[in-house]
């Protein structure tokens, strides 16, 4: 069965037929699909429009959940979001970037996910829509491990909000594959510094994907970056134990031991660029 509703109201009503599959871009459920059919019923949101574009609305930044990574980058946002915006042009090719929607991207949950971090170091939360109404959850307890989230099967990711608060400084994205593009990461790291009016660090936020199960922020660097001096790069404070907590695998990509020690390298890089260290 497939369903193709052109509202909110009917898509939510379309994803109480028992096993409803939402499809957005579809640039992770077909691969997924490639050797099989699909027997359960599609609602294609592709038609609601009312789920795609950015949006300020009381204070919250509103990115619709069928919001493209090309719409991302061609948004005129503030510098906070330059890490998300960066990430966004790691995601896949150009063709995945117009297809590939920002809920499609958590709805996966991968591990490797490009748009995790940025969004984490803004504070994200995620908007889950039903024929129960709303509900709003934080991202960070969102995606609940690998390849799991806490989506309920009749709900839809309606929309990504992120708080004015999280709004102010500068940020930056780092990515390290094996290649420039085209590639899954290895390792990547986004980071948003503010700085007071003396130009010591403020605010911090710094989080690491693809080292763990699910994306983390790395709280212990973030308390040791406040009141840092704008002559004092970030990297140089970086420190095993400010990464301590990431639990890599080894797999055909890298070791786990690798990415340990990539982590502060990334996470360093990140944040010279969030401070205008390096550009």
């Amino acid at each position: 069965m497939y369903i193709r509703p052109r509202t909110i109201d009917e898509a939510v009503t379309a994803m109480t037929k028992a096993g409803a599959l939402v499809i957005g871009g579809g640039t992770d459920l077909f691969p997924a699909h490639v050797d099989r059919s699909i027997t359960r019923p599609v609602v294609d949101v592709t038609g609601v429009s009312a789920l795609r574009g950015i949006s300020r609305q009381q204070g919250l930044l509103r990115i619709g959940g069928a919001t493209t990574w090309s719409d991302i980058i061609a948004a005129d946002l503030p510098p906070a979001f330059d890490g998300l915006r960066a990430a966004a042009r790691e995601v896949g090719s150009i063709q995945i970037q117009n297809r590939g929607t920002i809920a499609g991207n958590l709805c996966n949950a991968s591990p490797a996910a490009d748009g995790v971090p940025p969004l984490l170091t803004l504070d994200a939360e995620v908007e889950l829509l039903s024929v129960r109404g709303p509900r709003i959850l934080p991202l960070a307890a969102f995606i609940t491990g690998y390849r799991r989230t806490a989506l309920a099967a009749d709900e839809i990711l309606s929309a990504v909000l992120v708080p004015g608060a999280a709004m102010a400084g500068t940020s930056a994205f780092a990515k390290l594959g094996a290649r420039r593009y085209l590639v899954i990461s290895i390792l990547m790291a986004a980071a948003v510094i503010e700085r007071a009016a003396d130009g010591r660090i403020a605010r911090a936020a710094i989080a690491i994907g693809a080292a763990s199960p699910v994306a983390q922020r790395l709280p212990l660097l973030e308390r040791d970056l406040l009141g840092l001096p704008p002559q004092t790069p970030p990297s140089s404070i970086v420190k095993p134990r400010h990464v301590a907590a990431l639990t890599p695998i080894d797999d055909v990509r890298a070791s786990s031991a690798y990415r340990m020690e990539a982590a502060m390298t990334v996470a360093g890089e990140a944040l010279d660029r969030a401070a205008g260290v390096i550009p």
